[in-house]
C-alpha cells in the first residue's frame, strides 16, 4: 500500500469533502453529504453515443429496446458498486491498484489501451458539442470542432469552485437535461401501456440480427471503462474516520445509494430518448440515424404533428450541447485517473485537459477533411468510438472484479462468492456481446 502513502488519487480532491459521523442519525443529512460523485459518473451514461443508440432504437424498433437498456443500467450499478467497493475500502483508484499488481510493461500497456478509450470518451464529447453548435447556430463543424479546444477555460472554472460545486452544476445540469425531454415526450403523449410492456425482454431481440446489433450498440454505449476509474477515485472524495469499520460501512452505503439515484435519472433520460424517437419517428420510415434528422423533425407537422415548433428543436440541441461539454470533465477527470495510476505522472489539469484535446482533434479532424465534414459520416466517428470503448472493457472490468474479491485487499469487504460468480459471468457477457459489436461493425 506504498503508493497510497506517497500519492492520494485525485490528490486535489482526495477527502475534500466532510461527511457526517456515524453516530449523527439525520439520514437525509448523510445522503446529502455522499451525493454528488454519482452525478459525475451518470453523465458518462447519457454522453452523444447514448443518445444516438437511444434515438436510433427508438425510431427503427419502437419500445422494444426498452428491456436493453433497463439491463444495462442494471449491469452498470451492479460494476459501479464494485468501483466504489474499491475505492472506500482500499482507498486506490483502480489504476492505482491494478499498477501494483502488474509489471511495468504491463502498466504501460495498460495505460495505452485505456488512454485510447479516454480519447473515444472525449471524442464523442467533441462531436456531439460540435453537432448542437451547428444545429443552435449554423456554425460549420469544423469550427465548432476547434472551438471545443477552449473548454479547457470551461473546466478550469468549475475546478476553481472545488468539487462540491462541479457536483452540483452537473447535477443541475442533469435535472435540465431531464426536464427537456420530460416536457417534449409529454407532449409527444406515448402509449404508456406499450412503453411498459417494452421494458419485458422478448426472444425477437436475439433472433433478429438488425435489432441484436442495435441491443449491442446500447450495451457498448452504456458500460464504459472511464466511468469505472472516475467512481473508484470519487468514492474517496469524503472526509471521515475510514479506520472505524462501522463509518467505512456507511460510508459504503451511502456512496451506493449516490451511484444508484444518478443511475436511474440517467436510466430515465436514455429511456425518454428511446421513447421520444419511438414515438415521433417510428412511424416515419425507422431511418433516423442522426442529430440533424431529430432537430429538423421537430419542426416538421408531417413527422411529428401538433408537436412541431422550433422550440422543441432548440431545447433538444441545447440538451445536447450541455451534456456534450459537461462530459468534458469526467473525460478529463478519468484521464487524469489513468495516467497517474499507471505511469505515476502528474499534470495539472490543465495541461491534461490540453492534451487530450489536442490528440483527440487530429484524427476528428482528419476524417472530417476527408469525408468533407458531412453531418451523417461525423456522426459514424462516434460508433466507432464505441468500439474503441468495447475493446478496452475487458481490460477494465476483470481486473476490478479480482480485485474486489481479493481478501488481502478488501479484508472483510471482499465479494462474496455469488458477487465474484455473477461479476465475472456478467463481464465475459458483456465482452462477448461487445466482440460481436465490433465484428458486426466491420
Amino acid at each position: 500500500m506504498s503508493q497510497e502513502k506517497t500519492h492520494k488519487s485525485l490528490d486535489e480532491i482526495n477527502q475534500s469533502v466532510e461527511a457526517p459521523s456515524v453516530y449523527e442519525t439525520s439520514f437525509v443529512q448523510k445522503f446529502l453529504a455522499y451525493s454528488g460523485p454519482g452525478a459525475l459518473v451518470a453523465v458518462g451514461y447519457m454522453d452523444p453515443g447514448n443518445w444516438l443508440t437511444s434515438l436510433s432504437g427508438g425510431s427503427q424498433y419502437r419500445y422494444t429496446l426498452l428491456s436493453v437498456l433497463l439491463m444495462s443500467i442494471l449491469v452498470a450499478m451492479f460494476m459501479q458498486t464494485l468501483s466504489i467497493k474499491l475505492g472506500v475500502v482500499a482507498r486506490l483508484d483502480l489504476a492505482q491498484a491494478i499498477a501494483q499488481k502488474v509489471s511495468k510493461s504491463g502498466r504501460y500497456t495498460l495505460w495505452f489501451i485505456n488512454e485510447l478509450a479516454m480519447m473515444a470518451t472525449d471524442m464523442t464529447g467533441v462531436v456531439g458539442t460540435a453537432i448542437a453548435l451547428k444545429l443552435l447556430f449554423g456554425l460549420p463543424l469544423v469550427y465548432g470542432i476547434l472551438l471545443t479546444i477552449f473548454d479547457v477555460l470551461l473546466v478550469l472554472l468549475f475546478l476553481r469552485f472545488g468539487i462540491r460545486r462541479i457536483e452540483f452544476i452537473v447535477l443541475t445540469a442533469i435535472l435540465i437535461v431531464g426536464v427537456i425531454f420530460g416536457v417534449e415526450v409529454s407532449r409527444a403523449t406515448p402509449n404508456l401501456v406499450q412503453i411498459a410492456g417494452g421494458l419485458i425482454p422478448t426472444p425477437k431481440i436475439l433472433t433478429n440480427h438488425e435489432m441484436l446489433i442495435m441491443s449491442l450498440g446500447i450495451v457498448g454505449a452504456t458500460i464504459m471503462p472511464h466511468n469505472v476509474y472516475l467512481h473508484s477515485s470519487l468514492a474517496q472524495s469524503r472526509r471521515y474516520d475510514y479506520h472505524n469499520p462501522a463509518q467505512v460501512n456507511e460510508a459504503l452505503r451511502f456512496a451506493k445509494w449516490d451511484s444508484n439515484v444518478h443511475l436511474v435519472a440517467a436510466f430515465l433520460i436514455n429511456a425518454l430518448l428511446l421513447v421520444l424517437g419511438g414515438t415521433l419517428f417510428f412511424h416515419a420510415g425507422g431511418h433516423l440515424s442522426a442529430f440533424q434528422d431529430v432537430y429538423d423533425g421537430l419542426k416538421n407537422s408531417a413527422i411529428v404533428g401538433n408537436l412541431a415548433s422550433p422550440l422543441m428543436s432548440t431545447l433538444f440541441a441545447f440538451a445536447l450541447l450541455i451534456t456534450g461539454m459537461i462530459s468534458s470533465i469526467t473525460s478529463t477527470v478519468s484521464g487524469q485517473i489513468v495516467m497517474e495510476g499507471y505511469l505515476h505522472i502528474r499534470l495539472p489539469l490543465w495541461e491534461r485537459r490540453l492534451l487530450t484535446r489536442f490528440v483527440t482533434l487530429i484524427p476528428i479532424l482528419a476524417i472530417g477533411f476527408l469525408v468533407g465534414f458531412n453531418d451523417h459520416d461525423f456522426e459514424q466517428i462516434i460508433v466507432y468510438a464505441q468500439i474503441a470503448l468495447s475493446i478496452a472493457l475487458p481490460f477494465t472490468l476483470f481486473p476490478m472484479v479480482a480485485l474486489t474479491s481479493n481478501h488481502d485487499l478488501m479484508g472483510v469487504h471482499t465479494n462474496q462468492r455469488y458477487v465474484t460468480i455473477v461479476g465475472y459471468l456478467l463481464t465475459s457477457i458483456i465482452t462477448i456481446l461487445n466482440l460481436q459489436f465490433v465484428i458486426a461493425a466491420f
